[in-house]
């Protein structure tokens, strides 16, 4: 069966990174015979610049009937100025919640090749294989209300509200210990009960669900610790499940312990398996257009949505061996050459696409 995807190159260097994973696309649908179409849709800033909103409604019904998503990046300072609601960035919470796309995996996993380039020494990192459960669609960057406002001595006043149901921590929890169980089966979830009693009630769930996971290690963490753990320790970590903000934030530092966060993807997922799928990096319009952007998050993005949406794990494998050779060979983007001789985007992208090739 053929296999759809919306392509979403988004802003910044999101045309350039989506340009190189069109190019592995193509490799394994000529080379390889992968049964694949794709159609690409503006998105974020650029679907303002093209129909006045960040989330275009034939954005999102492209994005509705695909099997799978990719999206580059998006925002921008051009866009600053906009009202919130039309700002790229909402564009992106609005394709989350209309496609319910509550579990956010994103891997930590640092090559060996790079290991010198992680801000820790060697020891800590080497080995290093992370897998962050976030929730995505509910917690404080969606609660209800929200707002600035007056109190009523004329001070203005930020609120926004942090709140989980039931059935939402159950079932990000449910994708946290599936996901252990197909690795080293250790699950720490990190929260915040000493303060917080939506924490409370995300703990005890954690903890009713883990009795239908009995092979699987469950242990609990307060955030700020856990913060402080990833930069002492980061190897005790096996799976971490976490909320929305908690995991953004913890998500971004595990990503500098690799060495680089241009080469971390994400996936998004609900319910049926299909997803959105980005490098964790964002737009960086500092770098925009001068073709030092590295693009091996987003193949390697690529390689997650073979494994998690499309079924296919053989693709996801060659390109993640592809990756890994490339490395091997010494070719190094600007972020991750440590001092050295770096290449530009597209050598990067032809490499990988010459090792795909061949396997």
């Amino acid at each position: 069966m053929t296999k759809k995807i919306a392509i979403l190159p988004g802003d910044g260097i999101g045309p350039e990174i989506i340009h190189e994973s069109l190019k592995v696309l193509s490799c394994l649908r000529d080379t390889h015979g992968v049964s694949l179409t794709w159609e690409v849709a503006p998105f974020g800033g650029a679907g303002y610049d093209a129909a006045k909103t960040p989330l275009p409604p034939d954005t999102l019904a492209l994005c509705e009937q695909a099997d799978a998503i990719l999206l580059g990046a998006v925002g921008g300072p051009q866009y600053d100025t906009l009202p919130r609601e039309l700002r790229p960035e909402r564009g992106l919470l609005g394709l989350r919640a209309s496609l319910d796309l509550f579990s956010n995996l994103r891997p930590a996993i640092l090559f060996p090749q790079l290991a010198s380039a992680s801000s820790l020494k060697p020891d800590l990192v080497s080995g290093l294989d992370i897998m962050i459960v976030r929730e995505l669609t509910g917690g404080i960057y969606f609660g209800q209300p929200r707002g600035i406002d007056q109190t009523d001595s004329g001070e203005r006043r930020g609120y926004n509200t942090l709140v989980y149901t039931e059935s939402e921590i159950q079932r990000i929890a449910i994708s946290a210990f599936e996901t252990a169980m197909r690795r080293q089966r250790r699950l720490c979830s990190v929260d915040k009960a000493n303060v917080l009693e939506v924490s409370e009630l995300w703990r005890e769930i954690f903890v009713d669900t883990g009795k239908q996971y009995p092979d699987v290690e469950l242990s609990h963490m307060y955030v700020d610790n856990a913060s402080m753990q990833l930069v002492r320790a980061p190897k005790q970590f096996d799976v971490i499940a976490t909320t929305n903000m908690f995991g953004d934030i913890l998500s971004d530092t595990a990503a500098m312990l690799t060495g680089s966060i241009g080469m971390l993807p994400s996936a998004s997922l609900n319910a049926t398996g299909q997803g959105l799928y980005e490098p964790i990096h964002g737009s960086a319009p500092d770098i925009a257009g001068q073709g030092i952007a590295n693009p091996l998050a987003t193949l390697l993005s690529v390689a997650m949505m073979f494994r998690h949406s499309l079924d296919d794990n053989e693709s996801a494998e060659r390109i993640e061996t592809a990756v890994s050779r490339v490395l091997d060979g010494g070719l190094r983007t600007a972020d991750i050459a440590e001092g050295g001789a770096s290449v530009s985007t597209q050598t990067m992208g032809d490499a990988v696409v010459r090792e795909l090739a061949q396997l």
